[in-house]
């Protein structure tokens, strides 16, 4: 049975920086205003009570914390424009974020003893106010905190994309914890210089970017329909994992936890999938690039810093030949990151006209389990659950998304979220079973 529950949301308040902050217009680098991260990043958050914490109000905490961190994070107070071609920048105005109170007629526990993805009512939980989901001239950020009966509380957000990458919001979100439990400061201080990503003058391509290639619109490169989507989650922790290797080539041992899961969703998703065996299916993955320079990205730096490399499969060899095939292809991918081949994505977006990453024919994956959302601590504890709350509405079928989270035994592992039409989906879990089993 489908968990549902009524939500009552206080009016919506705008919380501007405590004090006031510097008014000046800041260009965003030309990693962040690229199309395809002109989108909304959304979080979810599941708090239990916290007897210590007594009868204090998460969401007046919170509130508060928030004022006094957008002092230092005043970016994110302001607005976006756009400038000529298609630059993005944001008008430092200190207008503030948009934050709502709620109380919602249900308990932690009924959500399940295990919080995976995706949760029911999320339209509920998450804030809404009319005229504000724009990417530019609406509120960068806006929060909902929703207390619950059993007195823990759900802590939801949407975030503007060209501000932040997952680790540069996952940044602000642990100085937030800091702030409501009492410091003054964060203990990372944000920095701000988008210049470090700027293209070069004048732009050189240097690297072939198929993420970015356009694409022919052809019936084989739409073989996932809008309709009739089934959307789940997976647990992958120790014992999955073993098995999982039992495919890994002697050859390739040293490969990552990521890469090996990796190569095998694509695998799975790709013999559900049933495409033309001679289609080429792309993989593209995200890869967080701070240290790939030299010298390295300052510590603090909040804007994306990501990449997406990208790799191509016929459907047949991904399908038909062993998972190292697979595997060779997603190692190759990570490993192609360079400071140049950042620089040479930089360049691409002055030159391209800041193009959106292709997503027919192609999964993409984002990894969130290292960066850090489970940890935030607003003062009653880590979260339960911290991550997405769901597939990417805007491309359904196209991100799988790598979690932090606990099975019903509280083992540690990696939560992905996976979205495909209900037939294919049915397939996927058959392979994936065979691969596990």
């Amino acid at each position: 049975m489908i968990l549902t529950f009524v939500v009552r949301r206080h009016a919506p308040e705008m919380i501007a920086p405590a004090t006031p902050t510097a008014l000046e217009v800041k260009l965003l680098s030309d990693i962040d205003d690229q199309a395809g991260l002109r989108s909304v990043l959304p979080t979810i958050h599941f708090y239990p009570s916290n007897p210590k914490m007594g009868n204090t109000n998460p969401a007046g905490v919170i509130r508060d914390a928030l004022a006094k961190l957008l002092v230092f994070y005043y970016p994110l107070a302001g607005r976006i424009k756009e400038g000529p071609g298609r630059k993005l920048m944001v008008e430092c105005t200190g207008e503030g974020v948009v934050f709502i109170e709620a109380e919602a007629d249900v308990t932690l526990e009924q959500f399940g003893k295990t919080l995976h993805p995706p949760f029911p009512c999320l339209e509920k939980l998450f804030c809404d106010v009319p005229g504000s989901g724009g990417i530019v001239g609406s509120p960068l950020l806006k929060i909902q905190v929703t207390h619950l009966l059993c007195g823990g509380f759900i802590y939801t957000s949407q975030l503007n994309h060209t501000m932040c990458d997952g680790i540069g919001y996952a940044q602000f979100l642990k100085a937030l914890g800091e702030m409501a439990r009492g410091a003054v400061a964060p203990s990372v201080l944000p920095v701000w210089q988008r210049e470090f990503l700027y293209a070069r003058d004048p732009p050189c391509i240097t690297f072939p970017h198929p993420e970015y290639d356009d694409v022919v619109d052809t019936k084989l490169n739409h073989i996932i329909t809008m309709d009739e989507m089934a959307e789940k989650s997976f647990f992958f922790g120790p014992t999955e994992m073993s098995a999982l290797r039992r495919f890994v080539p002697e050859n390739l041992k040293t490969c990552t936890t990521f890469e090996v899961l990796t190569s095998c969703l694509w695998r799975c998703r790709t013999i559900a999938l049933q495409p033309d065996p001679e289609q080429d299916m792309h993989l593209i993955v995200l890869v967080n690039a701070r240290n790939k320079f030299n010298p390295p990205i300052p510590i603090g730096y909040y804007g994306n810093c990501i990449v997406f490399p990208c790799v191509s499969s016929k459907a047949r060899d991904l399908c038909d030949k062993p998972l190292d095939h697979a595997l060779e292809l997603v190692m190759m991918a990570k490993s192609s990151v360079t400071e140049e081949y950042v620089r040479s994505t930089t360049d691409l977006m002055v030159v391209k006209g800041r193009p959106g990453f292709r997503t027919a024919s192609t999964c993409i994956v984002s990894n969130l389990t290292r960066v850090g959302l489970n940890k935030v601590n607003f003062g009653w504890g880590e979260a339960m659950y911290a991550g997405l709350p769901n597939e990417n509405p805007d491309v359904p079928g196209v991100f799988c998304e790598y979690m932090p989270s606990t099975n019903d035994n509280g083992e540690s592992g990696i939560v992905v979220m996976i979205g495909l039409p209900i037939p294919a989906m049915k397939k996927f879990v058959k392979e994936l079973n065979i691969m596990l089993n």
